[in-house]
């Protein structure tokens, strides 16, 4: 019989099981990157124990580095994230380019220990290092017309020669509507682990969308846009029948090719059950009133 890939337990994680246990309690004498300092704990973490950081680091979906899992830690090395704009588009009344540092002065950094879950089944805790994507939106101030949020990641063939067969296309996309991406919970991250982000893990400024599955949180962003009309998703376009624009976690709507009834956190053998928007249905649940979540998967 053969096993879906969902299914298995990555050779990664098998095979440095004891290891990532050890590694949960002194995650810290791994830090590569350069620290943040100021960050302060936010009562929005989940109290689950965090994910080991070098499982975090070394088990990525980042097409543009490769599609293997332990692709983009090794192909991401030498990726330039300095100097970075992020610009911003679209339905606001005050659209400008912002470069890293004005980024990180628009509000007090947070660590916020979020739960993560992929869409092909396995799942991680992750102590994030950012503020709520709101904070920039403010800034802009979205005009009535700003429906929906689009975000686009940097994509340069030279530093990412893997994307040309990664069978998506570049640059990638995402999208929100206008609440979701106001939404507290939304967070645009700059780093993890107290350290500014790795490379594979979307550095230099990524978006983390705790209750969506996890490819909504797009990587590398270099592009925001306010906009009137739902905008296009780099997995609806390619697999629209699998992926749709929300993409919020939820148990009872499988994919077509597997269950998403269950999931496995890395590190971990046995299942548990997949909880709904992620467990972060109390925060979130009232965005979707009188939505159907099975037609708007």
């Amino acid at each position: 019989m053969r096993i879906p890939y969902s299914e298995v337990t990555p050779k990664h994680v098998y095979l440095n099981r004891r290891r990532f246990l050890a590694l949960g309690a002194a995650a810290g004498v791994l830090y590569a990157n350069p620290k943040l300092n100021g960050v302060k704990k936010s009562p929005l973490s989940t109290s689950e124990t965090p994910t080991p950081y070098d499982v975090i680091t070394h088990y990525n979906n980042f097409y543009e580095f490769g599609t293997a899992k332990d692709a983009p830690a090794e192909q991401a090395k030498n990726f330039r994230t300095s100097p970075w704009t992020v610009k911003i588009e679209g339905a606001a009344a005050k659209l400008q380019t912002f470069d890293l540092d004005a980024v990180l002065k628009l509000a007090p950094l947070e660590e916020r220990i979020y739960r993560h879950r992929c869409v092909e089944g396995w799942s991680i805790v992750v102590p994030w290092i950012g503020f709520p994507l709101n904070a920039l939106l403010k800034q802009v101030e979205p005009t009535a017309k700003a429906k929906y949020v689009a975000f686009e990641s940097l994509y340069d063939p030279k530093q990412m020669p893997q994307g040309r067969w990664a069978g998506i296309a570049f640059p990638y996309v995402e999208g929100l509507r206008i609440d979701e991406a106001m939404h507290p919970l939304t967070l645009l991250c700059v780093g993890l682990y107290g350290e500014t982000l790795p490379n594979q893990d979307g550095a230099p400024l990524r978006l983390v969308v705790p209750w969506k599955y996890g490819f909504k949180s797009i990587k590398s962003i270099v592009k925001i846009k306010l906009v009137e009309k739902q905008p296009p998703t780099t997995w609806n376009l390619a697999t629209p029948n699998e992926y749709g624009f929300y993409s919020n976690v939820n148990p009872e709507v499988d994919h077509p090719r597997w269950s998403q009834a269950k999931e496995r956190r890395l590190g971990e053998f046995a299942k548990r059950p997949t909880l709904m928007f992620n467990g972060y249905g109390d925060q979130v649940a009232s965005l979707y009133t009188g939505l159907d979540l099975r037609k708007n998967y």
